[in-house]
């Protein structure tokens, strides 16, 4: 039994753990980010690796830090029924509702659709891609043991190359300096707080909780079974990985910006590539394009598919055996699939706005939990504040015709006077401070309580 990877064993935990986190998404969000943020991508980048690196890294040294198998012990700390909620909920929102879709009609927008003949057929190449997709995502899938060469050794490298390739040639021939872009909407005003907003849009704090299992699991079978040395490997290879992932986000951004000085601002980020692929490339940068986002969402899905179906084998003991899970997820993932990108995207976001303050709760409280002996009163009063919080936020951004039949407008605004920073999408911060507060008062006098009667 090892006491610790060696230097070629991190490097490929890294890259399996760089590969499942980045995917389309991590490419289309940060592009529109920097074409909408001009001058100010500075402070939106920051905002923007908060949330798109610093949270993902800081999830996964959580799992590695708490000695926790997986979500669901980790958020057993606090209780039992809370945790069954947030992990389905949270691995049913990066699986087969909304990420595993988002991989396959992001790769069929962005890279494949401009291949095809642009006739009315649009729905039967996207229902034919999608299978196709799938079927390459679960043949990956259902050897979960080699999960580590599928990624990290083959589909990661090859994704790499693409992508360099593309950022190379647009960063040597800029079109526009950083400094003559004008920021557009809220980029103009609050560029720190709507970058870390974008930030949510990447999953990745949620993947960097739902992929901790996986991790965790790959580095024992590399022969490190000692808890503490599992917890350091995972940690040091969360490391490596979110500074790699960091380092592309910004090429990425750059390249949005400097973008200004041949496009208006694209409707989204694809679209974005699309043009710079095409103007610096041409034909052969559709090639490039395809392969480059193609390759990204497999790896993801792979990722996401492996990390639901163990994580739901290890929940439901009774259930389903892996295999099947793993079919599960891949057949209800194409059909969310061919729903369409923009109906997955609408919908996504007011589930990730409930989400990711619970996450980032969840993530702090672990990290921190030696200082109060994890008590379960802080979980319990920190999380029940943040939940109520979140559930405000997930209402204030349904799509407007949803609240506009629901009339939750005016209840919304009315509520919003209470909250502060909800004008920034943030209204949970405050909440989750006092619950925590709360929480740690009670664990202090409980502790005092104690140590009195045990006296």
């Amino acid at each position: 039994m090892k006491s610790k990877l060696n230097f070629k064993e991190y490097v490929y935990v890294a890259s399996m753990l760089f590969g499942m986190f980045f995917g389309a998404g991590n490419l289309i969000f940060p592009v529109f980010m920097g074409q909408h943020a001009g001058s100010n991508v500075w402070p939106a980048t920051i905002g923007f690796l908060i949330t798109g690196v610093g949270i993902p890294l800081l999830a996964v040294a959580a799992l590695g830090m708490s000695r926790s198998s997986g979500l669901f012990e980790l958020s057993s700390k606090v209780g039992k029924p809370y945790a069954m909620f947030f992990t389905c909920l949270l691995y049913l929102t990066i699986g087969p509702f909304f990420a595993i879709p988002r991989c396959a009609t992001t790769s069929f927008t962005v890279g494949i659709e401009h291949l095809l003949p642009q006739d009315s057929k649009k729905g039967l190449y996207l229902l034919l891609f999608s299978l196709a997709f799938f079927a390459a995502a679960l043949f990956f899938s259902l050897k979960p043991g080699k999960i580590l060469t599928w990624i990290g050794k083959i589909l990661n490298p090859f994704f790499l190359i693409f992508l360099g390739i593309l950022v190379v040639v647009a960063l040597v021939s800029p079109s526009a300096s950083i400094g003559s872009v004008e920021p557009i909407g809220n980029y103009a005003t609050k560029p720190l707080f709507t970058g870390f907003l974008e930030g949510y849009n990447t999953m990745d704090a949620l993947a960097g909780l739902a992929f901790g299992i996986v991790v965790v699991q790959v580095i024992r079978d590399l022969g490190v079974e000692e808890p503490g040395s599992v917890a350091v490997s995972t940690v040091r290879s969360g490391i490596f990985s979110c500074l790699f992932m960091g380092i592309i986000y910004l090429a990425v951004t750059i390249v949005g910006t400097q973008s200004r000085g041949l496009f208006e601002p694209a409707e989204n980020g694809g679209i974005a590539l699309t043009q710079i692929a095409r103007h610096y490339l041409g034909t052969a940068g559709m090639f490039v394009l395809a392969a480059t986002v193609t390759l990204a969402c497999l790896k993801t899905a792979v990722g996401l598919i492996t990390s639901c179906a163990e994580t739901f084998t290890s929940i439901f003991k009774n259930g389903p055996e892996y295999r099947v899970w793993a079919i599960i997820f891949g057949l209800v993932s194409f059909i969310f699939a061919n729903l369409g990108l923009s109906a997955i995207i609408e919908y996504s976001v007011p589930v990730l706005m409930f989400l990711y303050p619970l996450a980032i709760v969840l993530i702090i409280l672990a990290l921190f939990g030696k200082l109060f002996n994890n008590n379960r009163a802080v979980y319990i009063w920190t999380v029940a504040f943040t939940l109520v919080s979140a559930f405000y936020d997930l209402l204030n951004n349904l799509p407007e015709n949803v609240r506009d039949a629901l009339k939750l407008d005016a209840p919304l605004n009315a509520v919003a006077k209470f909250l502060p920073l909800s004008n920034i999408g943030l209204s949970w911060v405050c909440p989750a401070a006092l619950g925590l507060i709360i929480g740690l008062a009670v664990y202090i006098v409980n502790s005092k309580i104690l140590k009195k009667e045990t006296a």
